[in-house]
């Protein structure tokens, strides 16, 4: 039945996209907590053993294996290509400037060897966003101030 339990947890978070990089929490050899040191390193608290999560072994890989491609690096670490391709969006990795493999911007299309966007995409896609946030601030309508003309005044007098 742990197979089966097993299959199950994998399956549930592909579902879920969760990427949590396999990060090791519990030491394999003495059942010690596994405590993070930086890197994608982690080391025992019981016995020092040390454990990596995916991004650890899979940058070890890379410096180790400089030039080596994201098929070559997944075969060799046990890492999802997947894992290897959110690690570079998130700019944890970057392409070697040597490869002639890409990524493109998610806004422009043109190549880019880490992130989302490109240089030019980035700072206009942060611009909106602070644009979309200082409209919301200075919203209408919820301000304590009476409002003044026409659209202030009154729709009907009272004749007394």
């Amino acid at each position: 039945m742990p197979d089966r339990e097993e299959k199950a947890e994998q399956l549930r978070k592909e579902l879920l996209d969760e990427d949590n990089y396999n990060r090791p929490t519990i030491c394999a050899e003495c059942g010690g907590i596994m405590v993070f040191k930086g890197v994608g390193e982690y080391k025992c608290e019981k016995c020092g053993s040390v454990g990596y999560d995916d991004y650890g072994k899979t940058r070890n890989y890379i410096e180790h294996h400089p030039g080596a491609t994201m098929a070559e690096v997944a075969n060799e670490t046990g890492v999802a290509q997947k894992a290897i391709r959110s690690m570079i969006k998130e700019c944890r990795l970057e392409i070697a400037p040597s490869s002639n493999v890409f990524m493109r911007c998610e806004i422009c299309g043109t190549t880019i060897r880490f992130g989302r966007f490109c240089t030019k995409c980035e700072t206009a896609h942060h611009r909106e966003i602070e644009e979309r946030a200082r409209k919301k601030m200075n919203m209408t309508g919820f301000s304590m101030e009476k409002p003044t003309g026409e659209d202030g005044a009154k729709r009907f007098k009272r004749d007394a």
